[in-house]
């Protein structure tokens, strides 16, 4: 017995050494992380949520969209004098100017302007306004000589672009004014302007150099934002100053989230401390407890990372939790140690722990693995962050508790004499009492159940500042601009065939447009029209206006000219006539604010994008029916697809829960026998008990409440193993260790239902509710047999 036990420490000694060697490892590996790579967790909110990996093209679009407003950033200076909202601009631009390294913005001057009119006046011929097209078809030469006569004599004759003679009918003219009617922004005194009712604006569009999700441009940027706008209002009182970009929101939910994880992690850590003070009096127990949690979180940071290549920052605030739940391990070996005969050595203890800890721990990682089975690559990442925590907390436990606590028992503090006794608390039985408990809660579940609503949209979980929303809906007012979430993906064999679709569903839009549903549509096709229509066009402009005879002679006879005179600007127009391609538009400058529409080459062909300005939500099912029946034509709801994922995942989670009772009541059986439904009976009750109370509270059941459930189930199965490996009530060591581990649990989770992002503040109210009616019905559940766990094992 004694060769036995001695190889029994030999063998515990070297795993100890070998666990030390495991963490000096995580030690330099998160070093070299932080203090040596200088990573900083990623910050972009959309990293969280599915791809459609079903349609890569579909997800290209979608990500074409968002990569395009990302490094955008919009200012708007206004006031009720174009003069002072000018010179308040002029303040705010001279600060962004001495940090050219962050902001990069195109000075509009004549130059400028007129680069980006160059290539269009090279195909000028092919390019028609659609009411000149109309009219081609319609009038006679006559009504064109008389509309060049109007442009040539009439000082109100609208804008002229060039000389009178490179565009004597203002068609190019025309169809230039089409295209600034894309936009309410127009140039003035040098600078970009746009007016409501009531103030007028300068629009000072910035592009951000530094990635947008990247922490450090956040934190150089905003104080630069900041700085601009101070020197604006002390330029001018009183200025408005409305900005909008992706960086503002990101930077706003950086900064919230290191908020919560700073208040979730220590809030937890001090609430373990002041908890594991009180029942040992002693610092030691709170080293070890600590330097579980410490490892812990220091190997799922290493090993996330060598898996992922990243760790996003929700991941760490989520983990902040991980706190209250990693403890579990550590708090019921020490309650153990604290109740144990003095004479028990710690290795033979832990022997005897074992068997109930190995469950606890496979019960709480297959509750966290059943958050990776979400198409979410955020939630992904969560729980293999937490499941690796528990598994590193729990081997810090066995290989490093029994040698570092040594013999001997520990001190009890004030929170051991003082906590509720075992024996003292309700005993489920076979009597009227607990008849009429079952048929009351029934009737609570029921009701509450029966209340119970649904919602999954993707904007519930939408959390940003108040002033960043009411910005963003002011500056999209303003600018009439698209929505980066719902647009048409048009799709074609070729360039060609993806021009000449746009088209056919521009005609079907007329209509939504007419009836305000939108104000308009911006696609590549406004700018380069087909091949087919470019060459119709050119039909059209010989026969009214090039041939003999037609319009172009007769503005010559009208103008004294001669035939040398019609001939010469015939063939200077007919040099402008070859045909636009869309290769040569995105080569030069004024495509860049369109680039984002085309995807060019894809899988299978061609694609573009057709977005949509001043759309009203509510014709949204009529947008998405006017695509209806085209070929290559499909209607794109980003928000109404992950809406719908949510949803089938809440369903599908759902029955992953109810499957994982069914695996974790397997496990369990051999050890537990009868008793198996004793162990997991209270986090039951305490689910169905939750379910009903989002009912009674009006909260509509989302995904994140079934992840949660998914977790509670990880959570509670510990404090029901707890009670019934020792089925002794007058032992009320089993009940302190559940004590202290759900309220532990409770508070951190109950500091996550405290977050201001709605999907985490979900999963915290279920796992605090939760948690806490499962810490009170574990006693309830226990067996009244006074045998031993190993005895009470054998029951049949």
């Amino acid at each position: 017995m004694n060769a036995l036990t001695k190889r029994g420490r030999n063998a515990g000694r070297l795993l100890a050494i070998a666990w030390a060697l495991v963490v000096a490892l995580l030690l330099a590996h998160n070093a070299y992380l932080w203090l040596g790579k200088r990573i900083a967790p990623e910050t972009d909110i959309l990293a969280l949520l599915p791809v459609q990996e079903r349609d890569p093209v579909l997800q290209a679009s979608f990500t074409h969209m968002v990569d395009a407003a990302q490094q955008r950033v919009a200012v708007l200076v206004g006031a009720p004098d174009w003069a002072d909202a000018r010179r308040a601009a002029e303040a705010y631009g001279a600060v962004l100017a001495r940090h050219a390294d962050l902001f990069h913005s195109t000075p509009l001057d004549e130059q400028t302007q007129n680069d980006w009119l160059a290539l269009f006046q090279q195909h000028r011929l092919t390019l028609l306004a659609a009411p000149q097209e109309t009219q081609l078809r319609q009038e006679a030469p006559s009504f064109w000589r008389d509309a060049a006569l109007s442009q040539l004599y009439s000082p109100f004759g609208g804008p002229k672009l060039g000389a009178w003679q490179d565009d004597p009918f203002g068609l190019f003219s025309g169809w230039v004014q089409e295209r600034a009617q894309e936009t309410p922004v127009r140039p003035r005194d040098g600078h970009l302007f746009v007016a409501d009712g009531e103030r007028q604006y300068v629009l000072l569009p910035l592009t951000l150099r530094l990635p947008a999700f990247s922490l450090g441009a956040q934190e150089s940027a905003l104080p630069v934002l900041a700085q601009a706008e101070a020197a604006a209002r002390q330029a001018v009182a009183g200025v408005e100053i409305i900005s909008a970009g992706v960086i503002l929101h990101a930077a706003a939910a950086s900064s919230q989230a290191a908020g919560e994880m700073s208040t979730i992690g220590l809030g937890s850590l001090a609430g373990i401390i002041l908890l594991t003070w009180l029942t040992f009096r002693s610092v030691k127990p709170i080293a070890l407890i600590l330097l579980s949690i410490s490892i812990g979180c220091l190997g799922s940071l290493s090993v996330c990372w060598l898996l992922f290549g990243k760790v996003h920052l929700m991941t760490l605030v989520f983990g902040a939790s991980l706190i209250g739940v990693a403890q579990d391990y550590g708090i019921y070996f020490l309650c153990n140690r604290l109740g144990a005969d003095p004479a028990l050595d710690s290795r033979a203890l832990l022997r005897r722990l074992l068997p109930g800890l190995c469950l606890t721990l496979l019960a709480a990682v297959i509750g966290y693995m059943g958050l990776a089975l979400t198409p979410f690559p955020g939630l992904r990442h969560m729980a293999v962050f937490s499941a690796l925590g528990l598994v590193f907390a729990w081997l810090t436990v066995v290989f490093w508790f029994p040698a570092l606590i040594g013999g001997g028992s520990l001190k009890s503090g004030v929170l051991v004499a003082r906590y509720g006794a075992r024996a003292r608390w309700p005993l489920l039985r076979a009597n009227r009492a607990t008849l009429i408990g079952g048929v009351l809660f029934a009737v609570f579940a029921v009701v509450g159940i029966s209340r119970l609503g649904v919602n999954d949209d993707i904007r519930l979980l939408q959390t940003p500042p108040a002033h960043l929303i009411r910005d963003q809906i002011k500056l999209g007012k303003l600018l009439d601009g698209p929505t980066p979430v719902q647009f048409y993906l048009v799709r074609g064999d070729s360039a060609e065939s993806v021009l000449q679709r746009e088209e056919t569903l521009k005609l079907r839009l007329l209509p939504l447009i007419a009836q305000k549903h939108i104000s308009g549509v911006q696609a590549m096709s406004n700018w380069v029209p087909s091949l087919q229509t470019q060459a119709a066009r050119r039909a059209l402009l010989d026969a009214a206006i090039l041939q003999p005879g037609a319009a172009l002679d007769l503005l010559a006879q009208s103008v004294d000219e001669g035939p040398e005179w019609a001939g010469k600007v015939r063939a200077q127009l007919e040099q402008a006539g070859a045909p636009l391609s869309i290769d040569a538009f995105l080569q030069v400058p004024a495509s860049e604010p369109w680039r984002h529409l085309w995807l060019g080459k894809v899988e299978g062909g061609y694609a573009s994008i057709v977005a949509l300005r001043g759309m009203q939500y509510a014709a949204i099912p009529l947008l998405a029916k006017a695509g209806e029946g085209m070929p290559g034509v499909q209607w794109v709801d980003k928000v109404s697809e992950i809406s719908s994922v949510l949803g089938r995942y809440r369903v599908y989670m759902g029955a992953v829960v109810l499957g994982a009772y069914v695996v974790v009541f397997g496990l369990l059986l051999p050890r537990y026998r009868r008793r198996t439904w004793r162990v997991l009976a209270p986090t039951a009750l305490a689910s169905v008990a939750v379910l009903a109370l989002l009912g009674y509270l009006n909260l509509p059941l989302q995904l994140f409440h079934v992840l949660a459930l998914m977790l509670l189930l990880g959570v509670g199965v510990d404090y029901g193993i707890f009670m019934q490996e020792h089925p002794d009530r007058r032992n009320n060591t089993p009940w302190l260790a559940v004590g202290l581990s759900a309220a532990n649990t409770i508070l951190s989770f109950g500091l996550l239902a405290l977050s201001k992002t709605a999907a985490l503040q979900a999963f915290g109210l279920t796992m605090l509710i939760g948690t806490a009616l499962v810490w009170l019905l574990s006693p309830c559940f226990a067996t009244a047999d006074p045998r031993s766990a190993a005895d009470a094992a054998g029951e049949i």
